[in-house]
C-alpha cells in the first residue's frame, strides 16, 4: 500500500500518522521516506541519507549517539540576530537556527555560555535561556554531514 502524505486531499499529516499508528498495530511493516525529522523520531529505525549515500542507521537513540559535542540551546530577544553573531563570534562551532531557538554545538561548552552572553548583552540583545538539550535527528544529521564534508576535504 502505498500512501502519500503530500497528496492533495482531505487527509492531514496527523491522520497520516493515525493511519500509519492503527497499521503498526495490526503488524504491518511500513517503509516511510521523509525530510521530516520530527516525524522520523516515531519511528522504530531511521535512516539517515544525502545524496544516495547512508549515513546513519539505528534505532532513533542508537543513531542520536552519534552526536558529537554538546548543544546549547539559546533563548534570546532577537533569535536571528543573535544566530548571526553566534556564528561570526564562535568559529569552530556549528551555530544554526531553529524557530526561536539558536543551537550550538560546540567541543568547547565552557566557552560557549561565557561568549555567549558577552556578545549578546554588548548588542542589547537579551539572553532569555541557555542550557544544554539532547540532540534531535535534526542535530545529528547537520552533525554527521558537516563531519562527512571535513573528511571530504580532507581526502580531496
Amino acid at each position: 500500500m502505498h500512501i502519500n502524505p503530500h497528496a492533495q486531499s482531505s487527509v492531514s499529516r496527523r491522520d497520516f500518522w493515525r493511519i500509519l499508528c492503527q497499521l503498526l498495530r495490526e503488524r504491518v511493516t511500513i517503509f516511510v521516506s521523509t525530510a521530516y525529522l520530527d516525524e522520523a523520531e516515531r519511528c522504530n529505525r531511521v535512516g539517515l541519507l544525502n545524496e544516495g549515500k547512508l549515513l546513519a542507521c539505528g534505532t532513533p537513540d542508537e543513531v542520536k549517539q552519534l552526536m558529537r559535542g554538546t548543544i546549547y540551546e539559546i533563548r534570546a530577544s532577537e533569535p536571528r540576530k543573535a544566530s548571526l553573531l553566534l556564528r561570526e563570534t564562535l568559529e569552530g562551532d556549528s551555530v544554526g537556527l531553529f524557530g526561536d531557538r539558536v543551537h550550538v554545538v560546540t567541543n568547547r561548552p565552557d566557552r560557549v555560555q561565557q561568549v555567549s552572553r558577552s556578545v549578546l548583552a554588548a548588542a542589547n540583545i537579551s539572553l532569555n535561556n541557555i542550557r544544554v538539550t539532547a540532540p534531535s535527528l535534526e542535530d545529528v544529521f547537520i552533525s554527521v554531514l558537516d563531519k562527512d564534508d571535513v573528511e571530504a576535504e580532507k581526502e580531496g
